[in-house]
């Protein structure tokens, strides 16, 4: 007989109540600046992050590439550091630094022992308004970004096909520009561009510093204002971009080249992101782990083990985006088996959430591997500056990521049920997708005599 007094699974979760995941402190100077303190004693060391609210979204037009291009000069020059002293410094501490660029942030970061965080803002805040670096840096460093574009983009197939994918789902919005940059417009970028982008949004109040590690709030609090506080606030421009017309029908692209081996089908769906639909989002956070969780998951035990459609199939969904989210789903066909019949079967374990839902079970578990994945995160040190910072860049507020835990527990089956209904529906209005098959020509053969095949007779 079970004893009824003894707690259930969600009772021995601590994040079951409304409890806060990282118990971070915040704070603000008088400039603007927000300043985010997530103590953690288990080392004497600590992440430093700066992150400035703009990406490669927020680029003037005709110029593609230019807050990434900013990114990579931010290590080339600024007052009392000359370039490439800002990594050769942090080296010489025994640390690592870095920095990335993403549609809707730029940020930069540093893991030292704490002894040194004084060091480390000093020179960060030196370089966030006092960027001079010599010209013949700026010219090597476009020489640079444009050699990383061949790398990553020009001399991958796959990555050329979903670059132009992506642009045909984010049509007249800037999400669908990549945030390397278009080629032909990164060689024309100059220092006159990155300098007038870099005065535009590069400033305290258009900011947010994280503080992870072994230190507390008000010493995080004395440094910054010690070394961040008398820096002059800009005038923030509002972030408007351009709005994504009505798409009647669906996108698809193909395309056949000698270049690749194994083929490659995607699908994209726009989708709210959290800030615009908190409810929606969480239930989209959920169904991505019920598809695409691992071997147990839907897509993978229908399409993969039991139909052999597929040698591999993920579903991904990122919700931390200023404007719309994008719902990914790639896969890769098995042998004799065509791009659109992969497709049609996709759409049909993505059709039966929106018309049959899901299990109880499938919930529960779901739900549990989210609150696990939480709790996990406080384990790291760069973990929760990253969560947070994503967040807070894209519109979301320091609580909503504090009590994320707690809010997708309450999502139900119904919440499941309409999120698909309305984003993963094709025959719906509110569903956005387009479709994308890149092929090599001795499989897209095979595939075509295996379809014809498969109406003759015996």
């Amino acid at each position: 007989m079970q004893d009824s007094s003894a707690p259930t699974p969600a009772e021995n979760n601590p994040l079951s109540k409304r409890t806060k995941t990282f118990n971070a402190q915040s704070y603000t100077l008088a400039n603007g600046l927000q300043v985010i303190v997530i103590p953690n004693h288990r080392a004497p060391v600590v992440t430093h992050m700066m992150w400035y609210k703009v990406g490669a979204a927020d680029e003037p037009h005709g110029q593609s590439g230019i807050a990434h291009f900013l990114e990579h000069l931010m290590f080339k020059g600024s007052q009392d550091m000359p370039p490439g002293e800002f990594s050769k410094t942090i080296r010489s501490l025994g640390g690592q630094d870095n920095a990335f660029t993403s549609q809707d942030y730029t940020a930069y970061y540093q893991s030292v022992a704490a002894e040194h965080l004084s060091t480390v803002m000093h020179m960060e805040a030196g370089r966030m308004r006092g960027l001079n670096p010599p010209e013949d840096h700026v010219l090597s460093e476009r020489d640079v970004i444009l050699e990383e574009r061949r790398q990553r983009i020009d001399n991958s197939p796959t990555a050329r096909f979903n670059e132009h994918l992506r642009a045909a789902t984010f049509i007249n919005h800037p999400y669908g520009t990549p945030i390397i940059g278009w080629f032909h417009e990164m060689e024309a970028l100059t220092w006159d561009m990155a300098k007038a982008f870099y005065d535009k949004h590069y400033g305290p109040n258009n900011a947010i510093l994280i503080v992870t590690g072994d230190i507390t709030g008000p010493e995080v609090l004395d440094l910054a204002q010690e070394h961040y506080g008398d820096l002059s606030p800009i005038t923030v421009p509002q972030r408007t971009r351009a709005q994504i017309p009505p798409l009647h029908g669906q996108v698809s692209l193909s395309e056949i080249t000698p270049d690749i081996q194994q083929g490659q089908i995607s699908l994209m769906f726009r989708a709210p992101s959290y800030t615009q639909n908190k409810n929606m989002s969480l239930a989209l956070d959920l169904i991505q782990e019920i598809m695409s969780g691992g071997a147990s998951s839907r897509l993978y035990q229908s399409l993969v083990v039991k139909q052999k459609y597929a040698t591999a199939i993920s579903l991904s969904y990122n919700g931390t985006a200023l404007n719309d989210a994008l719902i990914s789903v790639n896969a890769y066909p098995a042998q004799g088996i065509t791009p659109d019949t992969l497709k049609n079967a996709i759409l049909g374990e993505l059709s039966s959430v929106a018309t049959d839902g899901i299990t109880d079970q499938e919930l529960q578990t779901a739900k549990q591997k989210a609150q696990d994945a939480a709790i996990f995160a406080r384990d790291s040190l760069m973990g929760p500056a990253l969560i947070i910072g994503q967040a807070m860049t894209t519109g979301a507020t320091l609580d909503s990521v504090e009590y994320w835990a707690h809010d997708i527990a309450q999502v139900t089956k119904e919440d499941i049920l309409q999120a698909a209904a309305l984003y993963l529906n094709p025959s719906a209005e509110t569903t956005h997708m387009t479709f994308g098959a890149i092929m090599p020509p001795s499989i897209n053969k095979n595939a075509s005599a295996a379809s014809q095949n498969e109406g003759e007779p015996q």
